[in-house]
């Protein structure tokens, strides 16, 4: 199905809730039109693009719920999934916690939009392949890589006169560049909404760059180290922390926000200083939908860490009427400060230390402290006197976001991570920095 306009949109989400005999009704469309090439070893292994439109309606009565979707957009099919929804809301048993259908919002429209990024093309995804392939067989090595380019849409109703309609765009990233001997390993990884800002040519040049640089790699033994964490580094380790702000697991005793005893820590400081964090629809460099879709409420900027202090945490509707809080639409991005400080700056100002390009294989070790496990990988360098002195084997470390974000030194520079929800993580130069033990994967 083609890609709806404002107006399609409204026409088939009233034409819904005009079938619907529950006592409310909620309506949700999401179409998506993503292209994509993959290459490995040098050459192109597929290409495609793929599209679909999905309507997903929610009914109740009382507090029992039924949910149903479909893909076609006929009167006979919306009024049959209609009346598939209201026959499972008959059948379910009344849930404890159902809230009703928020009240009619008002959304103010973010810039998720770009047109040069839906003019993306075939022609173009090539072009990227190429230059990455390209570039790697001059330097004799092989490159893996995936760029992906999505369009959608976004679609939100409630019978209580809720309306959003949406549409964005984005584009996603990675190589991987290896040497002949597989000894040398680089990567790197671009996300954005907006095309304009993605040059692959010097993407490519990063992963090339770190696989000659990484060849060689000295054994160095594990321990605390001062690290510069590029911002891919850092972002995996940190999504954890940023995912773990629920009010009510905080209140429950299952969170690190939990204080002994009962309660949260809202309020406290926990962080350095320069820790500031915040969520924010409207971002220029990583917008998000104005809205949550699962529970229509608008969205806000909202500080969640302000100079190391925790600012806010987040309610879901029934933990915020529970609380006398007023609830906001959880959050699509987490936005945290950085510096105008380039990474080569922040290797230049450390004596001796650990220049980690990647982590990966990521697992929480312990919730309520946020300790988690994972490995380094596709460039690992030994910093000396403010230079690279050479590559050094991966580390598997243990680490806690908690922990990173009170032993920072510096901050750099930003990037936008576009996986999952939508980061913005800064270079980080952190003390103390917990490796455990060697591993022999480049």
């Amino acid at each position: 199905m083609k890609q709806l306009n404002q107006e399609e949109a409204k026409r088939i989400c009233d034409r819904v809730m005009s079938f619907s005999k529950a006592d409310e009704c909620r309506v949700s469309i999401q179409g998506t039109r993503s292209g994509n090439i993959r290459y490995a070893q040098n050459s192109v292994s597929t290409a495609g693009l793929n599209q679909d439109t999905q309507l997903s309606v929610s009914v109740a009565f009382g507090k029992r719920q039924g949910t149903a979707t479909v893909n076609e957009f006929d009167d006979k099919s919306l009024e049959r999934v209609v009346r598939r929804a209201e026959d499972i809301a008959r059948l379910a048993p009344e849930n404890p916690e159902f809230m009703p259908a928020v009240s009619k919002q008002e959304f103010k429209a973010s810039d998720t939009y770009v047109k040069q990024t839906e003019a993306i093309d075939p022609d173009f995804r090539a072009e990227v392949a190429a230059h990455s392939i390209n570039a790697a067989r001059k330097s004799n090595l092989f490159a893996a890589g995936f760029f992906l380019d999505t369009l959608g849409f976004e679609v939100i109703a409630n019978s209580n006169g809720v309306f959003g309609y949406q549409e964005a765009t984005n584009l996603s990233f990675s190589c991987t560049v290896r040497t002949a001997d597989g000894r040398g390993s680089g990567w790197v990884s671009r996300s954005a909404n907006d095309v304009r800002l993605f040059d692959a040519r010097e993407a490519s040049e990063v992963a090339i760059e770190k696989a000659l640089r990484s060849v060689d790699a000295k054994a160095l033994e594990p321990g605390r180290y001062t690290v510069v964490l590029e911002p891919a580094a850092s972002s995996d380790i940190l999504s954890f922390m940023f995912r773990a702000f629920d009010a009510r697991q905080a209140d429950e005793g299952r969170s690190f926000l939990s204080k002994k005893g009962g309660g949260n820590r809202l309020g406290e400081k926990m962080f350095d200083e320069k820790v500031n964090i915040w969520t924010d629809p409207w971002d220029k460099d990583a917008p998000v939908q104005p809205w949550d879709s699962g529970s229509m409420l608008a969205r806000d900027r909202t500080n969640m860490i302000k100079n190391g202090k925790i600012e806010s945490l987040q309610y879901s509707k029934f933990w915020a009427e529970k609380n006398g809080v007023v609830a906001k639409g959880q959050p699509g991005n987490t936005i945290m400060a950085g510096t105008d400080k380039s990474t080569e700056e922040l290797i230049a100002a450390t004596k001796k230390g650990v220049l980690v390009t990647r982590t990966w294989y990521i697992r929480s070790v312990d919730p309520q402290s946020l300790l988690v496990t994972g490995l380094t990988r596709d460039g690992t360098f030994y910093i000396e006197n403010g230079k690279i002195k050479h590559p050094i084997k991966n580390f598997r470390f243990n680490e806690s976001p908690v922990t990173m974000l009170n032993n920072i030194d510096e901050l750099g520079k930003t990037q936008v991570f576009a996986e999952g929800r939508k980061m913005v993580v800064p270079a980080m130069k952190l003390r103390d920095f917990n490796f455990s033990s060697l591993s022999d994967a480049v």
